[in-house]
């Protein structure tokens, strides 16, 4: 019998380790044995190493297929510092000059370079496919394999090439890893890669030490995420945003509060982002503000919490980005903000997509959103998602378990549900079982003529968000299973089919509801919310006293929104007022001494020691937008012309604008208000407001009539701003 080799001495002497994490030597025996691998293995586990060590003890070279040259990088980097040889691990990409280029190819050559990474595209140039046909490769290794699928959260449609490459370069065995895989991208991996004869290792998804939870998020979003970094002081994090616009916008914000933040995304040329990834890891900087595009492959230990600005775009890719907290098994702390429109705008972005992609796309979404919005473990949740089991009731890491909702007996409503699936032949999803419950005669439920089943409108009187929860904790108790190849449509198990002949208790818990008030609204004038109404009524008598000298109307100085902001924050100079909602430099300077004045004497006399984490500051808006509106305006451009020109309806335009005019600063569309209403129209909506408590639009269109449009009233608004206020 042949004995094993030693992987034990390899392993102290190239990184340092006594011992291998959960089961990373019997994948390296596997590949030593040259079987093919599926390796699913959650970030952090020590993915890396299973390729890495099997590279250095087999004869030629690896060729590790990688989506991002950062993470080459890092690994390279380290595998050098760990060699005697520079020689022994490299990378090619487009970051190389032909002399670079040279020099890897000549350590290959040379039998040094025992790792050479790759992106799957550099992989498939013709040059370098003949360059590797006359090479000895050891083994293919494919990191970050999800990619290989379009069910996978970062799907590449170049990671569909690399079987034809590898045929074509020359076999060998071949190890994919993953950290994110549903049964259904594993299958897409195996198949595409034809890994017929395959080994399989697969490790928990359980990180004990990651706290989830789920906030709403509000127009306080900013002031919650700089809070909770105060409150971390020199912590290292990640802030995931959708767009590379508000990446840069929120590090600025963050940089502004005396935060240690920069912006990555895929933007920014090579040398910024690689600069802004050593100054995380060297710790020069605590905050990363990144898109997707930062963090693939990052092997950085201690990042303390990961915030998502946005609910992601699947469950895949938030285990995935939370994953990079907490490496080393301290503390990770992981926060999504969730509204309903951050869900509507991703929606709009699969508009241009093929079909099939908008399907998949869909679903990975309701995955989310059911995520965000059920009261269940956070934990069960996730690891259910990855087809695996969490027993526990409480994982007393998560929001929802540190604050469990009551449970409800649902029996009942289960064996409803059961019997609708069954009557609907199994064909159908959760929503369209829902409505069939609640007798909601929908196109689609008449033109299968299912409002004739005797389960129709059985549970009319039962709330959706009773029942929604009932089918998804069904799914998870294992009453139903999701079919995902047909659009996620309901089928009913073994145990479901047991439990509708001899029901038992089966208790839910009720979906947190998420107000839809709660999203982030434009500054307009409404009921006072302000933390010190006393303070809230003492300005506004303020307002009404300078309104009354000055002969406008109150709004026209500050809006509603502005004093409740001012009674919550308590501003004391011209500095900090400019810092308030709707108030900008000039109107600060023009009418803002008097507030001050008041409202530090309010504090003194009332000992009021204002919160220090609310003295949020804002950045000065440098808007690009904003100001070629301005230059446009002062070019007397039509402003139908201008909305075209900027790539927004007029209705945005018309936003900009009174933002602009709301917040100080005076603007002239006489010109264009001139050429399209007569000047009755303009006199008449112009007395309206000089005359008028409240700007309010609805109240215009009231008390205006029919004869005026909004569209005229708004533009007369801005007008009458402009030129009174400003």
């Amino acid at each position: 019998m042949k004995k094993p080799i030693d992987l034990h001495t390899p392993l102290k002497r190239y990184f340092g380790f006594d011992n291998f994490k959960q089961n990373q030597e019997d994948i390296i025996r596997s590949l030593l044995d040259k079987r093919d691998v599926f390796v699913l293995m959650p970030t952090g586990g020590g993915k890396s190493m299973c390729y890495q060590l099997p590279a250095l003890l087999m004869e030629g070279t690896a060729i590790v297929i990688s989506p991002l040259i950062a993470l080459m990088k890092n690994q390279v980097d380290a595998l050098r510092h760990n060699s005697e040889d520079d020689g022994v691990a490299h990378f090619i990409n487009s970051s190389l000059n032909k002399a670079a280029v040279d020099k890897v190819k000549s350590d290959i050559q040379r039998g040094v370079t025992k790792l050479l990474y790759v992106a799957p595209e550099t992989l498939t140039k013709d040059e370098n496919v003949a360059f590797l046909k006359g090479i000895k490769i050891s083994f293919y290794a494919i990191d970050e394999a999800h990619c290989i699928s379009e069910w996978g959260h970062d799907f590449r449609p170049e990671y569909r090439k690399i079987r034809p490459i590898i045929n074509e370069i020359g076999n060998a065995p071949v190890i994919a890893l993953t950290a994110t895989a549903t049964e259904k991208v594993r299958s897409d991996i195996k198949k595409s890669l034809a890994m017929t004869d395959v080994v399989e290792y697969s490790s928990s998804f359980n990180r004990a030490n990651l706290y989830y939870e789920v906030r709403p998020k509000t127009n306080q979003i900013d002031k919650d995420i700089i809070r909770f970094i105060k409150q971390h002081p020199g912590r290292s994090g990640i802030v995931y945003c959708l767009s590379r616009k508000k990446v840069e916008e929120l590090a600025e914000v963050l940089r502004t509060n005396d935060i240690k933040a920069q912006a990555y995304h895929a933007g920014m040329d090579a040398a910024t982002r690689s600069q802004t990834q050593d100054a995380f890891l060297m710790e020069d900087i605590d905050v990363i503000v990144a898109t997707i595009a930062f963090g693939m492959g990052i092997d950085k230990p201690d990042v303390r919490f990961v915030i998502h600005y946005e609910i992601p775009k699947s469950l895949e890719g938030y285990y995935q980005e939370t994953g990079r907290a907490g490496r080393d098994g301290g503390e990770g702390i992981c926060i999504a903000f969730y509204s309903y429109k951050d869900l509507q705008k991703l929606e709009k972005f699969m508009i241009d997509k093929p079909v099939a992609e908008q399907e998949i796309g869909k679903q990975l979404l309701k995955e989310t959103a059911s995520y965000a919005e059920s009261s269940l473990c956070r934990r069960k949740l996730i690891l259910h998602y990855f087809g695996e089991n969490y027993e526990p009731d409480n994982c007393h890491n998560c929001d929802n378990c540190l604050n469990p909702k009551k449970k409800v007996e649902a029996k009942d409503f289960l064996c409803r549900a059961i019997e609708a699936v069954i009557a609907t032949k199994e064909n159908f999803t959760e929503e369209y079982i829902i409505d069939i419950l609640q007798g909601n005669e929908t196109d689609e439920v008449l033109a299968h003529h299912h409002e004739d089943l005797d389960v129709f409108a059985s549970l009319e009187d039962v709330e959706e968000k009773t029942l929604s929860p009932v089918l998804k904790q069904a799914v998870i108790s294992g009453y139903f299973e999701k079919d995902v190849d047909n659009f996620g449509v309901l089928k009913v198990t073994k145990a479901g089919k047991a439990f509708l002949k001899s029901p038992k208790s089966f208790q839910i818990v009720e979906d947190n509801e998420f107000d839809e008030m709660e999203e982030e609204e434009p500054l307009q004038s409404g009921g006072s919310c302000a933390v010190d109404p006393v303070l809230y009524d003492m300005i506004k008598d303020l307002r009404k006293r300078m309104a009354k000298d000055l002969d406008v109307p109150p709004y026209v100085i500050f809006q509603d929104a502005s004093l409740e902001a001012m009674a919550t924050i308590y501003p004391q100079t011209i500095k900090e007022l400019e810092n308030i909602p709707g108030v900008g430099a000039g109107k600060a300077k023009r009418y803002g001494e008097e507030f001050c004045k008041l409202i530090k004497q309010h504090c003194e006399d009332n000992e009021i020691e204002r919160p220090e984490d609310l003295r949020i500051r804002t950045v000065a808006n440098k808007s690009k937008l904003k100001v070629s509106i301005i230059q446009a305006i002062d070019r007397k451009v039509m402003l139908d012309d201008l909305a075209e020109s900027k790539g927004i309806d007029f209705e945005e335009l018309l936003d900009e604008i009174e933002a602009i005019v709301y917040s100080g600063t005076k603007i002239n569309i006489d010109y264009f208000i001139e050429e399209i209403l007569d000047d009755d129209h303009i006199m008449d909506i112009y007395d309206y407001f000089k005359e008028s408590e409240t700007d309010d639009i609805e109240d215009a269109i009231d008390e205006l009539g029919a004869d005026y449009t909004e569209e005229e009233i708004r533009l007369v608004r801005i007008k009458f701003i402009s030129e009174m206020a400003n």
